[in-house]
């Protein structure tokens, strides 16, 4: 069927990543599988599994065979079989037995299917979280050049999206990181917090495992322990039921979802401001921002990056019901959500820091349009340092107050008619004021408090020391497909 005939998913053409996309392909999940499918038969054979007759049970013979045909996945037998068992891990199983003849017979010995599923779905998850770290790290260190690059810059900051006192352009920029620091946390606790699920059997009571190991507890318990070391786990959930407890995808996808929810808010941010011609973001020579209006220069990535992000934030719903629903030791409903949920939240996260890195790189910022705005507000906002100024020359604190209000007013109407605001002038003739000289006085640099010392502060205490101990993806693609 020519690929264009059906429907594709967006992440696969146009936003994922490909390191992402390999990580959540059949290949990698199926060679996931046969590499615990051998794990289990190398710790069986290591704690010396017996056959009836007292023979061993597994050879290295049968070992050095499965190891060589981890990745030679016949994917279109696999379909066969499982069109005619209706069971995907047991056509999986046979058609690894079919490449492995000598070994067949000992391929998933003891295991129920999710040994293989949910240790595997655990594995994925826990290298996606390290792909996403190490987009995260590169973010903070390009958004750290940004920071310092106009910490000193001021600019208007505002509350209920009305300005407010001055902050500056490289202070905005460290609230967008410190909700990545805190992510990153997240992250970092669901990676240190990551468990294998283990050889648990069908309800999680190890009893298949102590049959073969004929009501040996302490092979049982070390068989457990070997494999999780085998794949890389320190840590295993010390009880399950068939599967390991969903609620560790609630928590994995909710650590995407924050994720999601800081680059909205980012998002959000650069759109507004590059509606005041302050930042904008990448714009390409022959990109077209609009079909119609030709002249338009559209934030289309950062909208991208917001609708990703609320896709990606949708989604703990569905792990959270997921969680609450499985019936005793499992049901099988979670099976087609899982399907759908944890690789799309890993995909749209990865999509999402894709986008945000590639705007971060890119970002212009407009220092004459920022100054030319701030010069708007900056009389106003200047205003309290003055009353203070009068009073300490002796004036009458509610008379300078009541001066001022009636020259802002006045001055405000002139605004809203669209003309310049000419508060300073009216300040200027006005004798409260005449000690003193008022445009001296209103420098914005005066009003940004500390903002250039926090960016500093911000970047040498918190951000310099992860991006020390920490691998960045810095040779991860920039280009972003439409």
């Amino acid at each position: 069927m020519n690929t264009h005939d059906v429907w594709d998913n967006p992440f696969l053409s146009r936003y994922s990543s490909q390191e992402m996309l390999a990580l959540w392909s059949p290949q990698k999940r199926i060679g996931l599988w046969r590499r615990l499918w051998l794990a289990l038969a190398q710790a069986e054979m290591e704690l010396g599994l017996k056959a009836e007759d007292g023979s061993a049970r597994i050879t290295p013979t049968q070992l050095t065979e499965l190891e060589a045909h981890l990745d030679d996945i016949d994917f279109d037998r696999a379909a066969e079989l499982e069109k005619q068992f209706r069971h995907d891990v047991m056509a999986h199983v046979h058609t690894y037995g079919e490449r492995c003849p000598l070994s067949k017979g000992i391929i998933h010995l003891g295991a129920t299917s999710c040994y293989v599923t949910d240790n595997g779905d655990l594995m994925l998850m826990r290298e996606g979280l390290q792909l996403l770290r190490g987009q995260l790290i590169e973010l903070l260190r390009v958004l750290a050049g940004f920071a310092s690059q106009w910490k000193s810059l001021p600019t208007l900051g505002y509350t209920h999206f009305q300005p407010a006192q001055l902050t500056t352009v490289g202070k905005r920029a460290t609230l967008w990181m410190y909700d990545l620091v805190l992510d990153l946390e997240e992250i970092d606790h669901r990676l240190q917090t990551m468990r294998f699920r283990g050889v648990k059997g069908t309800t999680g009571t190890q009893a298949s495992f102590l049959t073969l190991f004929q009501g040996d507890h302490s092979k049982v318990r070390e068989l457990d322990r070997l494999v999780a070391k085998k794949m890389g786990f320190t840590e295993l959930h010390p009880v399950t039921g068939q599967t390991y407890s969903r609620k560790i995808d609630s928590q994995v996808v909710e650590a995407l979802a924050g994720l999601a929810s800081s680059a909205h808010k980012a998002g959000n941010d650069l759109r507004l401001l590059q509606h005041h011609h302050e930042l904008e973001e990448p714009f390409e020579s022959e990109q077209i921002g609009s079909s119609a209006m030709a002249y338009k220069r559209n934030p289309m990535r950062a909208e991208r990056m917001c609708g990703l992000a609320r896709f990606v934030m949708s989604l703990p719903a569905n792990t959270a019901q997921t969680t609450a629903t499985q019936w005793l030791e499992r049901t099988l409903d979670d099976s087609v959500n899982r399907r759908l949920t944890l690789p799309q939240a890993f995909l749209g996260a990865d999509a999402i820091l894709r986008l945000y890195l590639n705007v971060a790189r890119g970002l212009h910022v407009y220092p004459e349009m920022i100054t030319r705005n701030v010069m708007k507000q900056l009389p106003f906002m200047a205003t309290e340092e003055l009353m203070m100024r009068a009073t300490q020359a002796h004036a009458d604190r509610q008379v300078v107050h009541e001066a001022i209000r009636q020259h802002s007013h006045a001055a405000m109407a002139e605004v809203k008619h669209g003309r310049d605001n000419d508060l300073l002038e009216r300040l200027e003739r006005d004798p409260h004021f005449q000690a003193m000289n008022v445009k001296e006085l209103i420098d914005p640099v005066r009003f940004i408090g500390r903002s250039k010392e926090q960016v500093e502060e911000f970047i040498a205490e918190v951000v310099a020391p992860l991006l020390a101990g920490s691998a960045s993806r810095a040779s991860m693609e920039a280009d972003i497909r439409v």
